[in-house]
This record gives C-alpha cells, structure tokens and sequence, in this order.
C-alpha cells in the first residue's frame, strides 16, 4: 500500500458523523482491512507507523508523556491527510489535539484486528518505523 492509497482509504473509512476517538473510524477500516489481503493489511500497518514516526517530534509533544502523546498523534492522522500535513508544516496546528486531548487509541490496533480475522492468530508485528514516543531520534535531537 502506498502513501496515497493509505490516506484515501482514512479518507474513505471517516464517518460521517463526529467520531472524537475514532471509533467508528477504527471499526470501519478493520472491517475493509480483514476483506483481506494480507498485504493490504501490512502495508496499511506500515503507512500507519511512518505517519506517526513523522509526528514523533519534540517540538510537538508538549507537556504530554509517552502513550498519551501517542494518542494524540493518532487522532492527527484520523483527522486525515491535510490535518497531518498542516501539523507537519507547522507545530502549532499540533496544539489543539493536545490541550483537548483528543485521543486515537483504536487507530493503533486496526492492523493487528484485521490480521487476526485474516489468519486467526495473533500478529507478533515488526514495521519499517516504530511510532513509539521517542523512536524518531531526528526529531528529538536538541536544535
């Protein structure tokens, strides 16, 4: 899956109505995702970690801490392409998730759902990038 396909598939999957947790989001892509293939779903679990490697930046982190900040990074990339490429282009559009700690927690396990309606077993996963806190180490070296 490529990075155009990863964001059109968010885009197609968002609800219509307000999701503040993805949620429905979450439900939504797992269901396309367990159609299968396989690939599909690693390659989806593959754009996921590299949108939030991308925001695992200091600059955007804040008072924030670890899964929390993890969270937070989830619901930019819920929000969809243009919100991830604003904060991208600008720290400050980070803010707002972060002081209204809009969280996107179930964005995190749609690869790993899916995987285990696909094969019925557990995904032991390793991705290209990790979206820990922290992994990205260029954007928390000091400037």
């Amino acid at each position: 899956m490529n990075e155009n396909t990863f964001w059109e598939l968010i885009a197609e999957c968002t609800p219509q109505t307000p999701d503040p947790d993805a949620e429905q989001l979450a439900a939504t892509l797992t269901a396309r995702l367990s159609d299968g293939p396989i690939t599909v779903v690693t390659g989806f679990a593959e754009q996921l970690s590299w949108a939030l490697y991308r925001l695992d930046r200091e600059e955007y982190c804040g008072d924030l801490s670890g899964d929390p900040f993890l969270y937070t990074r989830a619901a930019v990339v819920a929000a969809g392409r243009a919100a991830h490429e604003a904060v991208l282009h600008d720290p400050s559009n980070f803010a707002p998730y972060a002081a209204g700690l809009v969280w996107a927690e179930s964005l995190l396990y749609v690869p790993d759902r899916a995987y285990l309606h696909l094969t019925g077993e557990e995904w032991q996963r390793e991705t290209r990038y990790s979206y820990e806190t922290g992994s990205n180490a260029e954007g928390w070296a000091a400037a």
